[in-house]
């Protein structure tokens, strides 16, 4: 059973998840506050490419990697400040408070978050979570299930469907 406004979504290949990631960007763009992408997924599943989407879509170029080591990434755009944090290498909640995650919310800002659940209870809620499988063996792509957790998460989802409902699963 799927949480209220939780849509399911299948991703045929690299290059499509890039589409996904500049319609969830040019989403958020009409949200006039601060936004925060929780990205949950295996090693490999595409949360980093999801990432790159995203950042296309405000302009940034070159190649996106997730930044594992420096764990927070910010890019200035001339709509908002975006930042990319890579959660993977936290092996307590507690490590994320020095991190400073919340005195990033300022503005308009966008938090694009890999690996959340490293960082249960000490991060801000999330908007948006998005989370990444691969499907049934024998096939491509990937499935993702967004599942709201804001109006302004609802909204980006709803925007999201109304753009690419090709990729949309209707049922579970």
């Amino acid at each position: 059973m799927r949480e209220p406004g939780t849509e399911i979504l299948n991703v045929p290949s690299a290059e499509q998840m890039q589409v996904l990631g500049r319609t969830i960007g040019q989403a958020i763009e009409a949200v006039d506050a601060p936004f925060i992408i929780a990205l949950e997924g295996e090693l490999g599943a595409g949360k980093t490419t999801l990432v790159g989407g995203i950042l296309r879509a405000y302009g940034i170029t070159g190649p996106v990697r997730s930044p594992t080591y420096t764990l927070i990434e910010p890019y200035e755009t001339a709509s908002r400040p975006l930042y990319h944090l890579d959660l993977y290498r936290l092996t307590d909640p507690g490590e994320a408070e020095p991190l400073g995650v919340r005195d990033l919310l300022t503005g308009l800002a966008v938090l694009m978050i890999e690996w959340p659940a490293r960082a249960a209870g000490a991060l801000p809620a999330a908007d948006l979570w998005v989370d990444i499988s691969y499907p049934a063996t024998g096939t491509d792509g990937r499935r993702l299930r967004l599942t709201p957790h804001s109006l302004n998460g609802a909204n980006v989802v709803r925007r999201i469907v109304a753009a690419i409902p090709e990729l949309r699963q209707l049922s579970p």
